[in-house]
């Protein structure tokens, strides 16, 4: 089969993605470790001699275009993926401590520094640090690090990556793919902040968590006006607010923090919204934005990109994505399977875009007749048994433990993106478990947004949503008392020629010109979406904001260089999509 590795239209420095990567909660004290790095991948059998093969530009996986790794390259589960990098700090840079950030590294990783071992990370898509104040030294710094990557053979977190891919199963990518940083600290520091807005009550409340006993200025401002302040001489806080406006998605008005903590000086942002379960004037339970009903239409948006693969090529790219779905009206995109770096969701709140959140996945073997087919038709397994645990492919303890250690992770990750409104813990019964209990433990960490406890099928009665995916039947809607979502469907294709992966195409419904898709997309939703919002259809996923790899259902191509839909028709369309 032949493959076209394309490129996007976005230009990569040589230090790539080097903005700030953590908005939410920035500092000066800022290293950018992105760049030309040393690479070998060899059998996990041999003995690395310390020669390696050639430089990669991280945080680029080898496997994409962007690393500069040669295009043959291969990274199985039985070899081990090495790098290196020297480094120099800048003059003044190094504080009391210094910490090294590593945003994800896919799948299982041990880092060394001068020769120190930091630790060891498993966990391909979640954030990882290191205090390496003791490993640093003046002049010449070395980094090393082993990676394994074990794909889709072993339970681990790998989302949609398949050693055997093709269809809705992606090229298998391994290593770093989000920033490498260093962040200098001082020796009294706020470890992290909790910013929870309450509309309800005028308020910002503000938890911390610090290192060291001093009291913390807090500033909230409007521009350059100040806007309220308060010392925080414990690690909580409550900010009463004035006129101020509320966040959404036509007006995504954000407020700057500062925090300061001794010589620490923390910016950060926040929005007056609330997410919330609300009932209309018919009785029909809707989610709910600022204590009012609020039609959701979104977009599915997986975050690969032809070059970069599961990494953006640009800080500019990831706002083109943002930007083209806003001009189209929609206000919303469910983030499928992946965690974006935090610019991403920065991003949607400056521009007023809602946020699903998927937690990712992982298990061992998909079992198509228990995950897929049983379902498809509408038999639902019980998902809290042993038996259960088996079928849907997560019989081993330890697999079940990773996915809760995880979601914690991400929970306390994402918990100040503004525009971050629902959890997405389960898709389609992809190693599905004690969904019930899963969506208390969720609640329980973030009280402030929904769940989508389980998405698509193999639906356990339970959690505020009814989620449907609906792709080869007529769209209509359920008796339920829960809110009723329709959180995929679509998947219209139309081959734009000279912008595929390969000569293989999947896509639900096949289109041969921009007109006959544009013609039937607006048909779908005028006469299948708009009745149904009366009954109680409260939101929308659409399959999907670009190709990808041999999937050829998105608005976009997977290069980024064809738009195929008619941005104003789609807005038009968007407008009358309201409760």
């Amino acid at each position: 089969m032949s493959i076209c590795r394309l490129r996007t239209p976005f230009e990569v420095s040589d230090t790539p993605l080097e903005e700030y990567p953590r908005p939410q909660f920035a500092r000066d004290g800022y290293f950018c470790l992105n760049g030309k790095w040393e690479y070998a991948v060899l059998p996990s059998s041999e003995i690395f001699d310390g020669k390696y093969q050639g430089e990669i530009l991280v945080p680029f996986s080898p496997e994409a275009l962007l690393s500069g790794a040669p295009e043959d390259i291969v990274v199985t589960p039985d070899d081990t993926l090495y790098y290196k990098r020297v480094f120099c700090l800048p003059k003044g840079f190094l504080k009391a401590r210094a910490v090294l950030h590593f945003d994800a590294v896919d799948m299982i990783c041990v880092a060394t520094l001068n020769g120190h071992h930091l630790g060891e990370h498993t966990g391909g898509y979640v954030p990882f640090s290191f205090d390496v104040t003791d490993a640093l030294k003046d002049g010449e710094n070395v980094i090393e690090l082993k990676v394994q990557d074990l794909s889709d053979s072993s339970y681990h977190t790998r989302a949609k990556q398949a050693l055997k891919h093709g269809g809705i199963w992606y090229t298998p990518q391994s290593g770093i793919w989000q920033s490498v940083w260093l962040e200098s600290l001082p020796e009294e520091y706020i470890e992290d902040v909790t910013i929870i807005p309450d509309i309800d009550h005028d308020a910002l409340r503000l938890s911390f968590e610090k290192h060291g006993d001093i009291p913390i200025e807090v500033i909230a401002l409007d521009a350059d006006k100040q806007i309220a302040a308060a010392t925080c001489y414990g690690n909580e806080i409550t900010l009463e607010l004035k006129d101020y406006a509320l966040w959404t998605p036509q007006d995504p008005k954000l407020y700057d923090l500062v925090f300061k903590m001794g010589s620490d000086v923390v910016k950060s942002y926040f929005g007056m919204r609330k997410f919330s379960w609300v009932t209309d004037e018919n009785g029909l339970k809707r989610p709910g934005l600022n204590n009012k009903p609020y039609f959701m239409s979104g977009i599915l948006d997986q975050g690969y990109w032809s070059d970069g693969m599961l990494t953006p090529p640009s800080d500019e790219a990831m706002l083109w994505d943002i930007k083209l779905v806003k001009s189209m009206g929609f206000n919303m995109l469910r983030k499928h399977i992946k965690i974006e770096p935090l610019r991403w969701y920065y991003h949607c709140d400056k521009e007023g875009i809602l946020v699903w959140q998927d937690m990712v996945s992982g298990g061992t073997k998909y079992n198509f007749l228990y995950i897929g087919a049983l379902a498809f038709i509408g038999i639902n397994i019980k998902d809290n048994t042993p038996s259960s645990y088996k079928k849907l492919a997560r019989a081993e303890a330890e697999s079940r433990n990773e996915f809760e250690r995880e979601l914690e992770v991400t929970v306390k990750h994402l918990k100040n993106c503004v525009s971050l409104c629902c959890w997405v813990p389960f898709n389609e019964g992809w190693g599905q478990f004690d969904s019930a209990r899963i969506t208390e433990k969720i609640k329980r960490l973030d009280p402030t947004r929904l769940i989508d406890s389980v998405s698509g099928w193999n639906d356990q009665g339970k959690g505020d949503m009814r989620s449907m995916h609906i792709y080869f039947k007529p769209i209509s809607m359920p008796r339920d008392k829960r809110c009723l979502v329709l959180s995929e469907f679509g998947g219209y294709s139309l081959n734009v020629k000279g912008h595929t992966y390969s000569q293989k195409e999947f896509g639900y419904k096949k289109y041969k010109t921009k007109a006959s898709l544009q013609k039937a997309f607006s048909k779908l939703y005028i006469n299948r979406i708009l009745p149904n919002i009366k009954k109680g259809l409260s939101a929308t996923v659409y399959t999907q904001l670009s190709d990808v790899e041999e999937e050829i259902n998105g608005l976009v191509t997977y290069d980024r260089r064809s738009v195929k839909f008619d941005v104003e028709a789609i807005k038009t369309i968007n407008e009358q999509l309201k409760i």
